[in-house]
């Protein structure tokens, strides 16, 4: 009875124990190719304005994990002294390994509102592409989990826009 218990044992461990290497396995497939020294660390959706500093230079920096949730609504600007300092975020949730925005194409801010429960991989990176000196860049990123809405209503930008030129025509003449 007792060696039939540790076999039994052995056998649960070795099945969880390799569910839980090929779910490790998953999620190191769904990461995009880090740089080699590059630290993930992982973060938790804040209640308040948080800012990450750091610096980055060819896999000596950080990349970091976001979870977030269904409809949360949720900020993140980067900058950096640097112009060849740049940010991709990737979701790891999706099968595609492109990031879904990047401060080279996109600007400096990415404001989303989440469609589905996933994990945001944040990379800060420096470019390889152009010709620069130094040891690298730091950078600054802003993750604001309660973006103020818009200031004003479309109608009331209409307003601030200044006088007409043509006014809209009355329908009574028509």
């Amino acid at each position: 009875m007792r060696n039939a218990l540790f076999g039994l044992s052995l056998t649960m461990l070795a099945l969880f124990g390799g569910a839980s290497a090929q779910a490790q396995s998953d999620t190191q497939q769904r990461l995009p190719q880090l740089d080699r020294g590059e630290k993930i660390e992982k973060l938790g959706f804040p209640a308040v304005l948080e800012k990450l500093t750091g610096w980055t230079k060819f896999g000596k920096g950080k990349v970091y994990t976001l979870p977030l949730k269904k409809g949360q609504h949720v900020r993140i600007t980067f900058s950096s002294k640097s112009k060849y300092t740049f940010m991709a975020i990737f979701d790891l949730s999706s099968s595609d390994d492109e990031s879904f925005f990047g401060t080279d194409e996109d600007g400096d801010t990415a404001d989303v509102t989440l469609n589905e429960d996933t994990t945001w991989l944040i990379k800060p990176y420096y470019s390889r592409v152009t010709r620069r000196r130094g040891l690298g860049a730091p950078y600054e990123i802003l993750i604001d989990p309660n973006p103020p809405a818009a200031q004003q209503t479309p109608a009331d930008q209409q307003k601030d826009q200044g006088p007409m030129l043509f006014p809209p025509r009355s329908k009574q003449g028509q």
